[in-house]
């Protein structure tokens, strides 16, 4: 296959979509969607997301060093992209979009109820990288929808069916066929 060569870009696609989680010191929970975010270390379990400062949720997960990941179906996309244009700073994104807030197990933000992955995150490390800062977190919990474990308690992703990000914009999903969904997504 021939090759161009371009300038530097953040080429490597897809990267899943999630709804991190958190809640401020005074007990107010909010969602960023994030794209950039995966998956660094597997004993412990651990992974990051990136962030820019000047987002609402940079600081709140900086001040209370917890997150959780959520992997949303495409099902509720429309609701992931809400989350992504609108701040949680004058809005409650959990009355704004219908989603559910859930009990996290060893954490103090909320999971979401309507996503079939959720990661509970505890804060190790924040590492300034230019416009995002990336956040390193160990992973303390995890809970998967049970109608998308298989009888051996793996991942069935056509049932999981996350959004993956994709830098046309495109965010689609893992049934077949893929169902490409193109909105304008907010920079992160």
């Amino acid at each position: 296959m021939k090759k161009t060569s371009i300038s530097p870009s953040t080429f490597l696609c897809p990267t899943p979509v999630a709804l991190v989680t958190c809640r401020d010191k005074g007990g107010r929970p909010n969602i960023i969607t994030i794209a950039w975010t995966g998956v660094i270390c597997s004993d412990p379990p651990m992974l990051s997301i990136s962030i820019r400062p000047s987002r609402y949720s940079h600081g709140i997960i900086r001040d209370t060093g917890e997150f959780a990941v959520n992997l949303p179906p495409v099902d509720i996309i429309r609701k992931v992209d809400l989350c992504g244009i609108i701040s949680g700073k004058d809005v409650d994104k959990f009355a704004q979009t219908g989603l559910t807030a859930a009990e996290a197990e060893k954490i103090s933000p909320p999971l979401i109820e309507e996503c079939t992955i959720c990661l509970e995150c505890k804060l190790t490390e924040i590492i300034p990288l230019g416009v995002h800062d990336m956040f390193l977190g160990q992973i303390v919990a995890t809970h998967v929808a049970e109608e998308a474990l298989d009888e051996r308690g793996g991942i069935r992703m056509e049932i999981a069916n996350p959004l993956a990000y994709s830098p046309r914009p495109i965010l689609q999903g893992f049934r077949r066929p893929a169902r490409v969904v193109r909105v304008q997504p907010e920079e992160q």
